[in-house]
């Protein structure tokens, strides 16, 4: 398959319409000032490197902050989930065990159950 011919670039007129180069009218001169850079065609914005490379921060650094800034964010994530999980175990034994105890203990568990709830109450 033939590949297709290149677009020639696109001109704007004095009158404000736009036209391609290769269709201009007799006697247009292109200005001679710079040509306009619109902002979709700007490089990326490097503000924050400009920034920390310029307050003495080496490129090194700012490397390390970009590679290890999201994996810094998993890691405590990750630990921060397991931390949950265990959270919840603690909470959910230490309710089986206070039922259990509550069942066989017979009066003197449900005796301790009430100091318990008593102490807890008086708080």
């Amino acid at each position: 398959m033939e590949s297709l011919p290149d677009r020639p670039p696109v001109v704007r007129l004095p009158d404000g319409t736009h036209t391609y180069a290769d269709h201009l009218p007799a006697g247009y001169q292109p200005p001679a000032g710079p040509q306009v850079v619109h902002v979709h065609h700007a490089p990326p914005d490097r503000t924050l490197q400009r920034l920390a490379l310029g307050a003495g921060v080496g490129g090194g650094a700012i490397a390390a902050g970009v590679y290890f800034g999201p994996l810094l964010v998993g890691v405590l994530t990750a630990i921060a989930a397991n931390l949950a999980l265990l959270a919840f175990l603690a909470v959910a034994l230490t309710w089986g065990v206070v039922n259990v105890v509550k069942a066989v203990g017979g009066t003197d568990g449900r005796a301790a159950a009430t100091a318990v709830h008593r102490a807890r109450r008086r708080r």
